[in-house]
């Protein structure tokens, strides 16, 4: 991955964030962390 491709990543995806914040009060965020969390629990028993 280049410099100029992870730049564009980091700011997309702050750029969402910070969407989510104006719009949605960060319940969108708060969603997807918590089901990246049971993910990760599901992949840790299968583990």
């Amino acid at each position: 991955m280049t410099n100029p491709i992870s730049v564009a990543l980091v700011l997309l995806i702050f750029g969402g964030l910070i969407a989510d914040m104006y719009w949605a009060d960060g319940q969108t965020a708060l969603l997807i962390a918590r089901k990246f969390v049971a993910l990760v629990e599901w992949v840790a028993f299968w583990r």
